[in-house]
C-alpha cells in the first residue's frame, strides 16, 4: 500500500513539476522573458523580466598590459624560484615556448603541473617603481555575480589596486585596496569586508588579509562580491528576492557591481620582509596563473541570451528592444520612452516592454500577441485604435476589457492595461506588508489540490 502511495505521489509529483516549467520565475530567477498563460479569452503571451544566465566572462576578455613590454622574456633572464627565493637559475625567454610566460596564460585552463602562468620582469631598475597595469576589457556592460579571483605564483603583492570603469576605460575607480601596511602604503585604515554592513557596502576599503609575501599556500587575492550579496540576501543568499529589490531601487548599489572593464594595478611585488634584497632583484616580480570573473551581461532586464558576434559580446533583446544592452527601442516600438525591466514586483518582476508606435497601431507590424506592462499608451484618436483587446493590448493582472475601450481593473491594480499597482502612488510605496501584487504560488496550491483529490497526505 506504502508503495502504491508513493509511485502515485511521485507520479503527481513529476506531473506538477513539468507544469512549473510554466512558472521559473516563482523561484526569482529571472531566466524567462514570456510564457503562455491560459485566459478566458485563450492562450496569450505574459510576459516579465529576465536576464542572461551567468557565466565564466574570461573567456570573452582582452587583456591590455602597460608598459607594453613588461612581459619577461624579451631579452631572456634569469629569475629566482618561487619556492626558495635564493635559488635563482630559472630561465624566462620569450622564443621557447617551455620558457615563455606571455598573458594567455594568465586565462588558460589550471590544473596542470607544473602551473602554466603570465611573468613580469623582474625588479632588475630598483629603487624605480616596478608598476605594472593589466587591464582586462569586454567592450560589454558586464554585472558581477561572483567573486574576482587573481591567483599570484610570486607571492601576493606588497601592494595592489583593483579598479573598475563603466565607460569602457574612459574613467577609472577605485574597488579595493591591497596592502601588506594600509596606513603606509595608501593613508588607509585597514578593514575587511566583514566590518561593512547594509549601510556601508559601498565603502571603498583597503585590506591587509590578502598580502602576505612568500607564504606558499597563500596565492589568492579576492575581491568579495557575494559576501557584499549577503549583507542583503542572508549569509547563504536564500533571500535573494531582497537584494534583487535592492539592486531595483538603489542605483548605486546596481552600479556598484556593474563594470565594462577591470585593471589590476601592480604597484610592490612581494618581498616577504620589510627592506628589498638590492643583492638578489631577481626575486621580485609578478606571476598571475589564473584570474577569474565570472558574472553575466546586462540587458536591462530585457533578454536571456547572450551571443559573441564579431568578438563582442550582444544581448538577444527581446521585449521589442534593441541595442547591445536592449537600451532602446526597435522602430516602430516607440508608443512610449523606453524603460529598464524591473524585479519588481518579486518573483516576476516588470517587463516594461516597447509598444508600437501610435502612428503605426492602425496598420501594425508583426509583434507579439500582448503588451502587458504598459505605463501609457495614449490614444487620441479612440475610433482608430483599440485600448484594449484579447489579441494585441489585452488588459494585465486578471483586467477585463470592456467594449475595447477600457480595462475593468482589479481593486489593486491601476494604468491603461492594469498594469500598475496602485500602492506604487502612495507614499511608503509598495510595501511586504500591503498584500497588493502577491503572487500566488501556483504549482503548490496545484499540488495541494492534486494530493487532496487522491487522499495522499504528506506529514
Amino acid at each position: 500500500m506504502y508503495l502504491s502511495r508513493f509511485l502515485s505521489l511521485h507520479a503527481l509529483w513529476v506531473t506538477v513539476s513539468s507544469m512549473m516549467q510554466h512558472y521559473p520565475s516563482v523561484w526569482g530567477h529571472y531566466d524567462v522573458c514570456k510564457t503562455q498563460i491560459y485566459t478566458e479569452e485563450g492562450k496569450v503571451w505574459d510576459y516579465m523580466a529576465c536576464q542572461p544566465e551567468a557565466r565564466d566572462m574570461i573567456k570573452y576578455v582582452k587583456v591590455t598590459l602597460d608598459p607594453p613590454d613588461i612581459t619577461c622574456g624579451d631579452p631572456p633572464e634569469t629569475f629566482c624560484a618561487m619556492g626558495n627565493p635564493y635559488m635563482c637559475n630559472n630561465e624566462c625567454d620569450a622564443s621557447t615556448q617551455e620558457l615563455a610566460h606571455p598573458p594567455e596564460l594568465m586565462f588558460d585552463l589550471e590544473g596542470r603541473h607544473p602551473s602554466t602562468f603570465w611573468q613580469s620582469t623582474t625588479w632588475k631598475d630598483y629603487p624605480k617603481p616596478l608598476h605594472v597595469n593589466i587591464t582586462l576589457s569586454w567592450n560589454k556592460t558586464i554585472e558581477l555575480t561572483d567573486n574576482i579571483v587573481i591567483t599570484f605564483e610570486s607571492g601576493r603583492p606588497d601592494q595592489m589596486i583593483l579598479e573598475k570603469s563603466l565607460d569602457y576605460g574612459r574613467t577609472w575607480q577605485p574597488y579595493q585596496y591591497y596592502a601588506t601596511d594600509c596606513l603606509d602604503a595608501f593613508h588607509m585604515d585597514p578593514k575587511s569586508v566583514r566590518d561593512l554592513s547594509q549601510h556601508t557596502v559601498l565603502e571603498i576599503i583597503c585590506t591587509e588579509e590578502y598580502s602576505t609575501g612568500y607564504m606558499t599556500n597563500s596565492k589568492i587575492i579576492h575581491f568579495e562580491i557575494k559576501d557584499r550579496f549577503a549583507f542583503f540576501a542572508g549569509p547563504r543568499l536564500h533571500n535573494m528576492a531582497s537584494l534583487y529589490g535592492q539592486l531595483d531601487t538603489t542605483k548605486k548599489l546596481r552600479d556598484f557591481f556593474t563594470i565594462t572593464d577591470l585593471r589590476i594595478r601592480l604597484l610592490r611585488p612581494a618581498t616577504g620582509e620589510i627592506y628589498v634584497d638590492e643583492q638578489h632583484l631577481a626575486r621580485y616580480f609578478y606571476a598571475i596563473s589564473d584570474i577569474r570573473v565570472y558574472g553575466r551581461c546586462k540587458c536591462n532586464l530585457h533578454a536571456t541570451g547572450c551571443k559573441e558576434e564579431n568578438k563582442r559580446l550582444l544581448c538577444e533583446c527581446e521585449h521589442n528592444t534593441t541595442g547591445p544592452d536592449c537600451g532602446k527601442c526597435k522602430k516602430n516600438y516607440q508608443g512610449r520612452p523606453w524603460s529598464p525591466g524591473s524585479y519588481l514586483p518579486i518573483p516576476k518582476g516588470t517587463a516594461n516592454i516597447c509598444i508600437p508606435s501610435i502612428s503605426s497601431i492602425g496598420n501594425p507590424p508583426k509583434f507579439d500577441r500582448i503588451w502587458p506592462n504598459i505605463s501609457s499608451l495614449e490614444v487620441s484618436k479612440p475610433n482608430q485604435a483599440n485600448v484594449c483587446d484579447n489579441e494585441l493590448l489585452h488588459c494585465q493582472n486578471g483586467g477585463t476589457c470592456i467594449n475595447n475601450v477600457r480595462c475593468q481593473c482589479p481593486p489593486a491594480y491601476t494604468g491603461i492595461l492594469c498594469e500598475k499597482l496602485k500602492c506604487e502612488r502612495d507614499p511608503g510605496g509598495c510595501s511586504q506588508n500591503s498584500g497588493q501584487g502577491a503572487t500566488p504560488h501556483r504549482p503548490l496550491l496545484l499540488l495541494t489540490a492534486l494530493l487532496g483529490a487522491t487522499g495522499l497526505c504528506i506529514c
